[in-house]
């Protein structure tokens, strides 16, 4: 699901047209999706519209970009409450602190994966996709970075091949439990024991409960 924050009435507008396309979306794919369609749910005229975005597929991709911030921004608060509570923990218990909250619901799978499949078709789509892609890598490898530090981890691979690897094993357990057709807590726990699963293999945890330093 689309977050964002509110503030000045051009964000505004930018937030509901963002939440609307989402919708369609899901409903309908992005490419059946019509301007006009997200405009009349979002409630705006056309010229609202490009006012804000110049394609459909511009809205497309920024909608991708502030589900990922969302995403992040709820891993960051999530360490963060950690190390402040100076909770002790066992591994299985850190990996399922970091992903409370950021599980996609089907719609939101579906609209990653139709993501991908118009960067595979579309030259303009594919280089922004990468960047994208190569932003979010090195963002997660941060926060890997910081879960070492916090909880004397190790590492078997360089920071950002854990990131990639572990973003891959979640995007294709996500996949599978859509394709399933599971419902929303079985989704949420099958990419969750996934993710849990291919950590323990890339990094080596304390034996004991670990407590943030």
């Amino acid at each position: 699901m689309v977050t964002t924050a509110s503030g000045t009435g051009r964000e505004r507008t930018r937030e509901r047209l963002l939440h609307a396309a989402y919708e369609v979306f899901a409903e309908v794919g992005p490419d059946a999706a019509s301007v006009e369609a997200i405009c009349e749910r979002a409630g705006f005229t056309r010229g609202a519209f490009y006012s804000n975005f110049s394609t459909k597929d511009a809205l497309f991709l920024d909608m991708m970009r502030v589900i990922t911030e969302g995403k992040l921004a709820s891993v960051t608060r999530n360490i963060e409450v950690m190390r402040t509570r100076g909770d002790v923990l066992m591994p299985a218990e850190i990996m399922q602190r970091i992903l409370e909250g950021t599980i996609d619901d089907a719609p939101g799978v579906v609209l990653m994966s139709e993501l991908r499949l118009r960067a595979m078709r579309d030259d303009d789509t594919a280089m922004a996709f990468r960047t994208w892609e190569r932003d979010l890598h090195a963002r997660v490898a941060g926060i890997v970075d910081v879960l070492v530090d916090t909880y004397g981890l190790r590492l078997r691979l360089p920071a950002e091949d854990v990131a990639r690897v572990v973003l891959e094993v979640w995007e294709a357990a996500l996949n599978t439990a859509v394709i399933d057709r599971l419902p929303y807590e079985q989704l949420q726990t099958l990419a969750a024991t996934r993710a849990q699963k291919i950590a323990f293999t890339l990094v080596e945890f304390p034996e004991e409960p670990a407590r943030p330093q």
